[in-house]
């Protein structure tokens, strides 16, 4: 029976762990219980060391000896749950007592387990810790999907030349390179991020995003890196930063060109050595995270420029990706506009059913100086304002359609002309199919074929 239930448990990602016990015997216990199970595990025999390491390194879970020679392993939860939130830390004991239990998990202690203990109750452990892990990462994806609430989940493209690039994309993905995202504002660059991250081995850990133009310049390193208490005026608890915060996962740059002189330095520093210090520390840590970057600034220019350092160029530059602009792909035009005229249709509980063929000439005859981004924009306040059940040309930005006087009788126009405006206004203001017929004197029939003529 545990066989089978073990068969169907979902797989999870290696947890790494920090082992904190005086007894040289139950460290190598543990240590081989958990490696067995494929985690990766540092053991350390005081609280100096184990706050060393804390520091130096990222774990997901930590057991603590309760009684640590002289000193009381209680005291190092908060210390734990203070520098590294995340971690989730398991009290062991020979000492057990219910005052000892509620107080350890007073101070933050995600479980507590009595000495002696099997292999089989820390494997159990281990394998709860590592799905809740893996549940709380997802939860954190999920919530940074609802800010960028949008129809774009994906990559897709009927272009060729995107086509390549995508599949060029999913082949980089599974390395562990640094990728280097290049085009115009609102091509979809961060769209292809995301994608790249969940194609990648990494997927199973968090995805961090910073735009590097949106944080103020002097809050940057802190949002990179984490702060100590007391490190700057308004640092009031300490901070673990964006790059502890996604270790094992994928941290985006959105913007890198714009990113200051001063943390270009501690980015190379990250990207070759993997190591840095929280602002307010003088503790070197340890990260493993994947960067992939992202830009609309011609980066050799600044490089020559001096605002843009080469060597950070270069490390950031290994797989350099092109997203062309959607004025390159006009077959992807009518299938995305498709796809936002069904989201904001859902979402504003509106009843849009396609583009007239008037509307789909004038989406696919704009430029698109604003890419995707533009096209999204432009579908939305449509759908929020048109009154058809079609979206019409005239409910399209002046931008894309711009205002024309509407004909008025004795203008030097064709008799059509005038009937389809005086059409439109009279299903624009009718309450039904049938009375708009009626106001203009013809059958359903005849309105119908003359809607079809039309485009309305």
């Amino acid at each position: 029976m545990n066989k089978r239930l073990e068969a169907s448990e979902p797989a999870t990602a290696p947890l790494h762990v920090l082992l904190v016990d005086d007894e040289d015997n139950i460290r190598k216990t543990l240590a081989y219980c958990l490696e067995s199970e494929g985690h990766r595990v540092v053991a350390v025999s005081n609280p100096t060391d184990a706050m060393a390491e804390m520091r130096r390194q990222s774990f997901d879970l930590a057991f603590v000896d309760l009684r640590l020679g002289q000193a009381d392993g209680l005291d190092l939860i908060p210390v734990f749950k203070s520098d590294s939130p995340w971690t989730k830390v398991v009290v062991i004991t020979a000492y057990a007592s219910i005052n000892t239990a509620v107080e350890a998990m007073r101070r933050g202690a995600a479980d507590y387990i009595p000495k002696p203990f099997s292999a089989d109750q820390i494997r159990f452990l281990a394998r709860r810790f590592a799905r809740l892990r893996d549940l709380e990462t997802e939860v954190v994806s999920l919530r940074e999907d609802l800010k960028r609430l949008g129809p774009e989940t994906r990559p897709q493209s009927r272009n060729p030349g995107m086509q390549r690039l995508i599949e060029t994309a999913r082949k980089a993905a599974a390395s562990e390179a640094t990728i280097l995202l290049r085009g115009e504002s609102g091509t979809g660059k961060s769209i292809l991020a995301k994608a790249i991250h969940h194609w990648s081995p990494r997927a199973a850990n968090p995805l961090a995003v910073i735009s590097c133009p949106a944080v103020p310049a002097d809050l940057l390193e802190s949002e990179f890196f984490g702060h100590a208490k007391g490190a700057f005026t308004g640092a009031v608890k300490d901070y673990p930063g964006r790059v502890a915060l996604c270790n094992g996962g994928t941290l985006f740059l959105d913007e890198i060109g714009d990113l200051v002189p001063s943390v270009q330095a501690k980015l190379l520093r990250l990207i070759q050595d993997k190591e840095y210090e929280r602002l307010g520390e003088a503790t070197t840590r340890r990260s493993d995270v994947r960067i992939i970057a992202a830009t609309n600034a011609d980066l050799e220019k600044r490089v020559l420029e001096g605002r843009f350092r080469d060597d950070l160029f270069y490390r950031l530059n290994v797989i350099s990706l092109l997203v062309p602009p959607l004025r390159e792909r006009p077959e992807d035009i009518l299938p995305l506009a498709e796809d936002f005229l069904s989201f904001f249709a859902r979402v504003n509980h509106k009843t849009r059913q396609g583009f007239t063929l008037p509307a789909s000439e004038a989406l696919q005859g704009y430029s698109w100086p604003g890419n995707i981004r533009e096209l999204r924009n432009s579908i939305e306040r449509a759908v929020i304002l048109g009154s058809g059940k079609t979206i019409d040309r005239r409910d399209l930005p002046e931008t894309i359609v711009p205002l024309v006087r509407e004909p008025a009788l004795g203008d030097p126009v064709t008799l059509s002309v005038i009937e389809e405006l005086h059409i439109r206004r009279v299903l624009a203001e009718a309450g039904s199919f049938q009375e708009a017929a009626d106001i203009l004197g013809i059958d359903q029939a005849t309105l119908w074929r003359r809607r079809k003529a039309y485009g309305i």
